[in-house]
């Protein structure tokens, strides 16, 4: 017999060790990706022919800490709506796509492979959006706040192409 999951209130300690974890696994993946970026974005990526609607360097450290904090919040929400258990692939999926995250950033920055990183990035695209359905079968809100996330990495996906393009190697 399957068990209904019981919601904790949300200041109670396995809530709160869930939010914070969710938020330790979401900022650890951001700490490495800027680990790998670090150098390159300051050497090479400056190098780079960009397209006009390049947004400013220092836009993307705000942005992406503001989604990575999303993230960690929907994943939170998941886990308080339906727990571990019955959101084991929802919750999967959304480590997966944690991890083809950060492997963008070691195609495009640390390797300065930006026709691979293009072809990845669309894998994380598609990973991304099957997150964000998984997690409206147990929370819509959950799936509502991946939506900046998804359009951020949608706008990354012709940011990419474009240098790829300009940049022939």
């Amino acid at each position: 017999m399957y068990r209904r999951h019981t919601r904790h209130p949300v200041l109670s300690l396995p809530s709160l060790g869930a939010l914070a974890l969710s938020l330790i696994a979401c900022f650890a993946i951001s700490g490495l990706g800027g680990a790998i970026t670090a150098g390159p974005v300051k050497s090479w990526y400056p190098t780079l022919a960009k397209p006009a609607l390049t947004p400013p360097d220092l836009a993307f450290p705000i942005v992406w800490t503001l989604l990575y904090a999303l993230m960690a919040i929907a994943a939170w929400l998941v886990w308080r709506s339906a727990g571990l258990r019955r959101a084991r692939g929802a919750l999967t999926m959304f480590g997966i796509q944690l991890l083809l995250n950060l492997a963008w950033s070691a195609l495009f920055f640390g390797l300065q492979r930006p026709d691979l990183a293009l072809a990845e990035i669309a894998i994380l695209w598609a990973a991304i959006a099957t997150t964000a359905t998984l997690f409206w079968r147990h929370d819509r809100r959950a799936a509502l706040l991946l939506a900046p996330y998804l359009a951020w990495v949608s706008f990354a996906v012709w940011l990419n192409a474009a240098i790829w393009w300009l940049n022939p190697a």
